[in-house]
């Protein structure tokens, strides 16, 4: 399998599916296209080639069939390793995991607009700043944290859903935008969320995005440089 990815550093729809491969041990490609949002660009030539949403990422098979929706691959990989517990075992965890994804696949635009993934960037200001200032940031904050320690007091943890899952790899991205900004968290979600930055799927793509050295203007709304 390939798996087309984004800048490491900024592309948080990208991360979700490399840590959960890396995560479960599954073999893949992966191939990185830098973002560039003009035109006819390489990026928008490369992903028209696999995919009609010229979004990534995209799992690819040998035969060429593309999967092209984070929450889809994290299916058809537990489809395809059913070994593997990508999503918990028990059905009713499995169902909350599934539900958490999906309400942060359509929800939290707040989070997602005004603090766009980072990496390599620390922005402790620019968080208290739209904290303070925001009130859809800081909604979204709330269930967040609320959500995190729900989950986290159901399974005793240390991880969601008690062993790493689909779901951790899925908020793997917001752990970051809390991170890198700073952004305020109960004392038992911020411990998930160190948890989570020591996990080894996720500090390796950690490690890889502070190694990129690009500098996307398009996804820098604080920066002009580095």
């Amino acid at each position: 399998m390939k798996l087309y990815i984004g800048n490491k550093n900024y592309s948080s729809w990208s991360m979700r599916p490399w840590v959960l491969l890396k995560a479960f041990g599954i073999p893949f490609e992966e191939v990185l296209l830098r973002f560039d949002f003009e035109p006819g660009s390489a990026f928008y030539e490369a992903l028209a080639r696999i995919t009609p949403t010229a979004k990534v990422p995209v799992l690819v098979e040998d035969d060429g069939f593309a999967v092209w929706d984070t929450l889809a691959i994290a299916e058809y990989l537990a489809d395809r390793h059913p070994e593997l517990a990508i999503w918990p075992r028990d059905s009713r965890a499995r169902a909350r995991a599934r539900s958490v994804c999906a309400e942060m696949h359509a929800g939290f635009g707040a989070l997602r607009s005004l603090c766009p993934m980072n990496i390599e960037a620390r922005l402790p200001e620019v968080g208290a700043k739209l904290f303070a200032e925001e009130a859809g940031l800081r909604r979204d904050l709330a269930r967040i944290d609320a959500l995190w320690s729900e989950a986290l007091q159901t399974s005793g943890g240390p991880f969601l859903f008690g062993d790493f899952s689909a779901a951790d790899a899925y908020f793997a991205p917001v752990v970051m935008r809390c991170s890198r900004y700073g952004l305020p968290l109960s004392p038992l979600a911020r411990a998930y969320a160190e948890k989570v930055e020591q996990h080894a799927g996720v500090s390796a793509w950690v490690a890889e995005a502070m190694a990129e050295q690009d500098f996307v203007v398009e996804d820098e709304p604080y920066r002009k440089n580095r």
